[in-house]
């Protein structure tokens, strides 16, 4: 997720989609902790709008430069199943970046309107139609980097649209039923599934004069680290 130019915004979304998601994993160290689930529903579509955001820029990036970003989701989603597969208990779907890689190719066949890429995005999409059960989030999370494209550059209201994605991409059925009997934390994160774009988009929008630390192409590798993290924090705590 590397840009020649830094956006100081971008940055932090990034950085605190990371946290999103460090705190998502921590319900799976050994302690009851099931309202960490709330702030954990951020992570996923905040990544798809870091991708989204940087895809805006395609016509900053060559070709090249696009595919490489492909290479390198496809490289760590080999390297992260193991420690992916080590840390969750009894996982039933692949790890999130087959998703995002595949969100990737559908994102760049919308833009780039050669048969090539329109061909590899028809491809993604019917992988993620007839095999929505092995992939993190499903047929709806591969389409989510999409629906953040299409909000980037629009007024507040287009982001109902990536909002609604977002919650058809988490356990609809279970939030819904979970909704139904009264649950605090199901109600809560389907909230959050809902406001997430518009969150992430305001820091895009407001947030510029930041200065996190750049998120350079080595963050890849702290998404299976902090599984291996994680694993041996627990083995500790046992």
């Amino acid at each position: 997720m590397h840009v020649s130019q830094r956006d100081g915004a971008l940055d932090l979304l990034k950085w605190l989609a990371l946290l999103s998601m460090l705190l998502d994993h921590l319900r799976y160290v050994g302690y009851s902790a099931d309202w960490l689930y709330v702030p954990g529903r951020l992570a996923f579509p905040w990544f798809c709008l870091a991708m989204a955001a940087n895809l805006a820029r395609a016509s900053a990036m060559t070709t090249g430069r696009q595919w490489r970003y492909l290479g390198w989701l496809l490289l760590f989603s080999a390297v992260s199943e193991v420690p992916y597969r080590m840390y969750i208990p009894n996982p039933d779907t692949l790890n999130v970046l087959p998703t995002l890689a595949l969100g990737l190719l559908v994102v760049r066949g919308w833009q780039d309107r050669v048969l090539p890429a329109r061909l590899l995005a028809g491809g993604a999409l019917a992988l993620a139609a007839m095999f929505p059960e092995r992939l993190m989030f499903g047929f709806f999370g591969v389409l989510l980097p999409l629906a953040m494209l299409l909000a980037i550059r629009r007024p507040w209201v287009f982001a109902l649209l990536p909002g609604v994605v977002c919650l058809a991409a988490n356990q609809l059925q279970v939030l819904y039923y979970s909704v139904r009997l009264g649950n605090g934390v199901a109600m809560a994160a389907v909230a959050t599934c809902l406001i997430a774009p518009w969150l992430g988009l305001f820091l895009l929008r407001h947030a510029q004069d930041a200065k996190p630390p750049p998120m350079r192409r080595w963050a890849y590798a702290l998404y299976p680290a902090h599984f291996l993290v994680l694993l041996a924090l627990r083995q500790v705590l046992a």
